[in-house]
């Protein structure tokens, strides 16, 4: 790993708060993903499976994590299983975790390699009621590859048929989406390190740079910062390319007067930081840009206003639409009959905002955390509303990271400039 150690406790305390919604006499048992293929003999990079990395901070490969708290044997209430380290493999692929390293990241004291597993397991299970197992319940979840977890789920239903089942990830769901105060210290460190990166960018951007040399230069410097890399797929869209949203292709040439849309963030010890940010490729908005800019902006501060603990997202994303509409109509993209004649189904504001306003960010960029009770103190969102005209060929999106209080929300990307007037500012200092 790249980054510096993370304080175990903050996996100590996960399992201590998963072990609470445990069923007595019950244990969880939680596998790491696949190795992916590639073509030939290659494999792609290996990324842990989330909840085994939330519980214990282990990023290895072939590895399970055991919970056990009614063990009858205090020594085997919480089990790390490793591969174990093999000295031929090792020259090839490099070092694997000893077991006092493994003690060290995730607080976890018994340590048993992978090899010795099955017959230590089909004992813990015998003295056990209840097996939860774990499987990927996150809401925008699309694969239709049947992954390691559900593969080990049929095994485990096949070998103890009479054993009452439970879903770990109906836990995971609620407890990943409130973020303790040790995860948000790792947050923040991705959010800082982004923040180094896009003030870097506003020096670097001008005509005539193409958008593939920006990402270039974002890898570089979360990589110089001992980020593991990108939390995902730089979107580096300048001119026309903003208003498709997840564009990646990253190819084309950034010319005067147009706008470059840029949405990165940097992956620091497991956790991911959202960002996104557009700004004037010659480093001045036009009278037009800015006016499209700053009516984002106010989108983006009213939800920032009304994302408070008890409002559901239904009604959130949903007072959002009402404002956006009278920033649409004021700015000149909609009128009265266009309000008037829009179909309930599908709002006239969507013309332009075909997205959704707010997501749950962590461990996943779309974290896990359900989308129907309303939101709670601890929930860690972005909030990023756009605007894109068509007609204009501009796309606009601001995009902050917020963790919310009790009373409201903290702006973990404060500090990172929004305004036009600091962007330009900026830019002009190139």
């Amino acid at each position: 790993m790249k980054y510096l150690p993370l304080d175990p406790a903050i996996f100590i305390n996960n399992r201590k708060r998963f072990v609470k919604k445990m069923l007595p006499n019950s244990i969880a048992v939680f596998v790491s993903n696949d190795e992916w293929p590639g073509n030939g003999d290659a494999l792609h990079s290996f990324k842990q499976n989330s909840d085994l990395y939330w519980l214990s901070g282990i990023e290895q490969e072939d590895t399970m994590l055991i919970l056990f708290p009614d063990c009858p044997d205090p020594k085997y209430k919480e089990v790390l299983v490793l591969v174990r380290p093999n000295a031929l493999k090792e020259k090839w692929d490099g070092k694997r975790l000893r077991a006092s390293e493994a003690s060290t990241i995730s607080g976890i004291k018994e340590i048993i390699w992978l090899d010795s597993l099955d017959a230590m397991l089909q004992g813990w299970i015998h003295l056990a009621d209840t097996i939860y197992l774990d499987t990927n319940e996150n809401d925008r979840k699309a694969s239709p590859i049947r992954t390691r977890e559900y593969r080990f789920v049929d095994e485990m239903k096949l070998s103890y048929p009479l054993h009452q089942f439970q879903r770990a990830a109906k836990i995971m769901k609620e407890l990943r989406a409130i973020k303790s105060k040790e995860e948000i210290v790792v947050v923040q460190k991705a959010i800082d390190i982004t923040e180094k990166t896009f003030r870097r960018l506003l020096k670097f951007i001008q005509p005539g740079v193409n958008e593939y040399e920006i990402e270039a230069e974002i890898f570089h410097s979360f990589l110089s910062q001992r980020a593991t890399g990108p939390a995902y797929g730089s979107i580096i869209a300048s001119g026309d390319n903003a208003r498709t949203l997840h564009y990646v292709s990253n190819n084309a040439e950034c010319k005067s007067g147009d706008l470059i849309l840029m949405d990165f963030g940097a992956e620091y010890g497991g956790y991911n930081a959202d960002l996104t940010r557009t700004i004037p490729v010659n480093g001045k908005f036009t009278p037009r840009q800015k006016i499209v800019y700053n009516a984002c902006l106010h989108l983006h501060n009213y939800a920032k206003s009304i994302l408070k603990p008890g409002i559901s997202i239904v009604d959130y994303t949903d007072k959002v639409g009402e404002e956006a509409t009278k920033q649409f109509i004021k700015i000149g993209l909609l009128n009265k009959a266009d309000i008037k004649n829009e179909d309930p189904t599908n709002r006239a504001y969507r013309k332009y905002l075909y997205h959704g306003i707010s997501h749950h960010l962590g461990i996943d960029v779309h974290d896990l955390g359900t989308r129907t009770t309303p939101v709670q103190a601890g929930m860690l969102f972005t909030i990023e509303p756009g605007i894109y005209i068509e007609e204009e060929k501009m796309g606009i999106r601001i995009e902050n990271n917020f963790w919310i209080t009790k009373s409201g929300s903290i702006d973990l990307m404060k500090n990172i400039p929004i305004t036009v007037e600091e962007i330009e500012t900026l830019m002009k200092k190139k």
